[in-house]
């Protein structure tokens, strides 16, 4: 089966448009450099450790910006749902594996999120407001991203069912708990830090 060149190339330009590391760029217009701050990750976390909620929230929906313009662009020229899922996971692998960072870079939650908003709106409001009840009761970011993004495929399965979005979900759930490993390790042995704790 022949790969359309045109999809080829916008996941191409969805990796770089995720690729841009929101956060080191507003924190470094402040003289600070994220890489060598706090837990040393390029998001709003560690933004708000670094700088306060005004950055950490420019940060936050600056990196789900990426994920929700990638969709868009599919959207926009109706590609259809898998070449929608495709290049929204492109914005995540980008943020994650950034090609300005030496394939480096954040977790990809907020990026994930922004990807939800466009590809599965219903599923998008469920996620975030599981992810800010977990917040708000265990004030760990880490967790409430674990919960959250963990139960995706579920939601999903519950309220906007499709072989594509399923299969979409599995990938940025996966995507999410390869990228947490370290904080999961932290919270078993109750070691990772709280929302306002310095590390």
């Amino acid at each position: 089966m022949m790969v359309d060149p045109i999809l080829l190339i916008l996941m191409a330009v969805s990796f770089i448009i995720g690729s841009i590391p929101v956060g080191l760029l507003i924190a470094r217009s402040k003289g600070v450099d994220l890489r060598k701050t706090g837990s040393r990750n390029i998001g709003a976390t560690n933004v708000m450790r670094a700088m306060g909620k005004k950055a950490a929230l420019l940060t936050l929906l600056g990196d789900m910006a990426k994920g929700a313009i990638a969709v868009g662009i599919a959207k926009a020229l109706a590609m259809g749902t898998l070449s929608e899922g495709l290049l929204g996971l492109s914005a995540i692998a980008g943020h994650i594996f950034s090609v300005f960072l030496n394939f480096k870079g954040g977790k990809g939650v907020a990026t994930s999120l922004g990807v939800l908003v466009v590809f599965s709106p219903f599923v998008a409001i469920f996620t975030m407001t599981l992810w800010l009840l977990v917040l708000k009761w265990t004030k760990y970011s880490s967790l409430s991203a674990l919960v959250s993004l963990g139960l995706l495929p579920l939601s999903v399965y519950a309220l906007d069912f499709s072989v594509e979005k399923m299969a979409v979900a599995i990938v940025i759930t996966a995507l999410i708990f390869m990228k947490h490993i370290a904080n999961i390790k932290r919270l078993i042995n109750g070691t990772e830090s709280k929302i306002g704790q310095k590390r």
